[in-house]
């Protein structure tokens, strides 16, 4: 199971230069092979909402989310403290650190354009290095 960083949904949404490699990476794995976390849908809002885009995040979320398989996970309150370990452990951010937990506890490959999970235990693949390895 493949969980995708906030980075792999925004390059696609925002059409940026590496959206058509993300849309490729989509349809190989298939939806139901896919996993966000509930703190990237909020970071996806959030992004968009500023952006004045809301009506591209309505869109993602039922093309992406309503209408897919694609699993949301979530860490629960009393695990909050595995974000501040990892983050220091792996010198992250809180967002990484919490998608490095998410991973963590569901045994999920990072799929990402953020450098900073190279430096941890579990890594990172690009979209492009999973249709590689296909």
């Amino acid at each position: 199971m493949n969980l995708i960083d906030t980075n792999i949904i925004l390059e696609l949404l925002l059409n940026r230069e590496r959206a058509q490699e993300v849309m490729n990476f989509l349809k190989s794995v298939g939806y139901e092979n896919i996993a966000i976390t509930k703190f990237s849908l909020y970071s996806i809002g959030l992004i968009l909402h500023k952006m004045n885009m809301d009506k591209v995040f309505k869109e993602f979320i039922e093309d992406f989310i309503k209408d897919t398989e694609v699993k949301i996970y979530e860490i629960e309150p009393v695990e909050l403290p595995k974000i501040s370990e990892f983050a220091k452990k792996f010198n992250l951010d809180f967002d990484d650190a919490y998608q490095y937990a998410v991973a963590e506890k569901y045994d999920l490959k990072i799929i990402s354009f953020d450098k900073d999970f190279d430096k941890t235990e579990k890594g990172r693949l690009t979209p492009k290095e999973v249709l590689k390895a296909k």
